[in-house]
């Protein structure tokens, strides 16, 4: 079979003086024309025909705006002077760059083309390349060879047929194509998510060490007060009363304390470090403090229910009986815990009502010392029976000192009194005053019976107000001492702790299950991370 040699394109361009003498030359195709009318044409190159057919060509395919601009930003990166999109496209094929190689070949085809576009544009998505290229390049635009031979014996050649061929062929690679992609796909899924969850499944089903989990629940009450309500006892015998206990008691349980205590009573690091125990929970016989207590933290695990205000605890071990033997450890640890945070508040509350009642006996007897002395430096009896006495005295004076001025007004009214009489009654007189004046100076003025009188009163009240603190503070203490007698606040087990007859853990089903949701997280991210970086990579 041989073909048909391609002969160079030539186009020529003629003036209007050339066409007139076309025109005018003699239609008898043996006549030649005249050779002015030849002399003054021009001949374009073989090399811009060719280009100018190329870009002709590319029109043709219909491409769309996204990838003609696409095409001039990979011209621009290479370098190439372009005069247009479809410019860019051709240089760029020239050079065995493909500026769609990222793209869907289902972009290839316009919607808005006719059936005749379509076809070029099939033509165009399944033309062969040359065979110096490495790779496809598409869309390709290849010259249909004129005069090949045809396949069909004794008929013309139907384009209509060569089209739906080529669509065909494109179906077919577009179903290989998706094959490829599904294949890839389940292999993907199948090394990163299927095989991870089958070992994850056989590790559970088959090598996990069955753990048993004792499960009790605890509340730390509250005694009864007795003293008088108020707004704090609004939430006595509620949740709320003993919640910051509560949370105490379980960061203590929690703890690296309740972990080295249960360890030297009990042997948990002993326990764990079992060599029937599988390798993944077993714990290394010379490991650290940090990883054993990493081991107490996975298998005791105690939560705090605010609305009731239980405590639920969990220990897990590899045999059902040190499980309760852990515990009931762990609830006697939280016991002394609840007891030592009274302890003190029973302790300060002593020795304050102690303290008090001591202070108010030493001011008490102060006072009673204080009144005594008093009364021995002044002397007198009772508050106010000598005041008595002495204002008693001076209203007798007063009487008789009030019968003499009228004897002494009396003697005068006489014509000629007697003056050894008057001036008998005026000494009375005088000497009553005077005996008076001595008496008031007794009762009023600076160390007088009032100012001693006032000064025992002073010292007997403060006896009096000191008797009565001295009261106040045996009696706080005696309460202080019944309430340090009595437990405050106390632990109460609601569910005691039973070693369960099979196995709590591992429930094989739903880890194998969260192990395949996690593994199919993992790997649906760094998918969509992939295509996200890929598509802003090749925009």
């Amino acid at each position: 079979m041989t073909t048909k040699p391609k002969a160079p394109k030539f186009r020529i361009r003629r003036s209007s003086t050339a066409a007139e003498a076309a025109d005018a030359a003699p239609s008898d195709p043996t006549e030649t024309a005249a050779p002015q009318g030849a002399a003054s044409g021009a001949v374009d190159s073989a090399q811009t025909v060719s280009a100018e057919a190329d870009l002709d060509a590319i029109r043709q395919e219909g491409l769309t705006g996204r990838q003609l601009r696409m095409a001039r930003r990979v011209a621009q990166k290479q370098g190439l002077a372009v005069t247009s999109d479809f410019d860019a496209v051709r240089q760029l094929r020239q050079r065995g760059i493909d500026p769609f190689q990222r793209a869907n070949v289902l972009e290839l085809v316009a919607p808005t083309a006719g059936p005749a576009a379509a076809g070029n544009q099939m033509q165009a998505a399944t033309a062969k390349v040359p065979a110096d290229q490495a790779r496809v390049q598409l869309p390709q635009t290849v010259q249909r060879q004129q005069g090949l031979p045809s396949t069909q014996v004794g008929a013309a050649p139907n384009p209509a047929n060569d089209r739906i061929n080529e669509i065909r062929e494109i179906q077919r690679d577009i179903a290989r194509r998706r094959r490829r992609n599904l294949y890839l796909l389940m292999v993907r899924l199948g090394m990163f998510v299927i095989l991870p969850t089958v070992a994850a499944g056989y590790y559970f089903y088959a090598i996990a060490t069955p753990m048993y989990g004792t499960k009790s629940e605890f509340v730390i009450q509250q005694a009864d007060s007795q003293s008088g309500g108020g707004f704090g006892s609004l939430f006595q015998g509620t949740g709320l009363a003993t919640q910051t206990d509560s949370i105490t008691v379980q960061s203590y349980m929690t703890s690296r304390e309740a972990f080295m205590r249960l360890d030297g009573d009990h042997g948990f690091r002993e326990h764990f470090s079992d060599p029937s125990i599988d390798p993944i929970q077993r714990l290394d016989p010379d490991a650290t403090v940090e990883a054993a207590y990493s081991i107490f933290q996975d298998n005791v695990q105690i939560g705090y229910d605010t609305t009731e205000g239980l405590l639920k605890m969990e220990v897990i071990a590899a045999d059902p009986a040190k499980s309760q033997e852990f515990s009931e450890a762990l609830l006697g640890y939280a016991e002394e815990q609840v007891d030592q945070l009274t302890q003190r508040i029973r302790e300060d509350q002593m020795a304050g009502a102690l303290a008090t009642f001591e202070e108010a006996t030493v001011r008490r007897n102060d006072a009673l010392a204080e009144l005594v002395s008093i009364q021995q430096d002044t002397e007198q009896g009772p508050i106010g029976a000598e005041s008595s006495a002495l204002q008693q005295r001076i209203v007798n004076l007063q009487v008789q000192l009030d019968d003499e001025r009228l004897n002494l007004a009396a003697l005068n009214n006489n014509r000629r009194p007697n003056e050894a009489q008057v001036r008998a009654v005026e000494s009375q007189i005088l000497i009553l005053e005077n005996q008076i004046d001595i008496l008031r100076s007794q009762l009023s003025g600076e160390g007088t019976i009032v100012e001693n009188d006032a000064r025992l009163r002073l010292a007997e009240e403060n006896y009096a107000f000191e008797v009565a603190n001295v009261q106040a503070a045996q009696a706080s203490m005696d309460t202080a001492r019944i309430e340090a007698n009595r437990q405050v606040r106390y632990l109460s087990v609601s569910v005691a702790p039973i070693a369960p007859d099979e196995p709590t853990y591992p429930r094989a089903f739903e880890n194998t299950l969260v192990a395949f949701l996690i593994f199919s997280g993992i790997y649906l991210m760094i998918s969509l991370t992939s295509s996200i970086l890929r598509e802003q990579v090749s925009s």
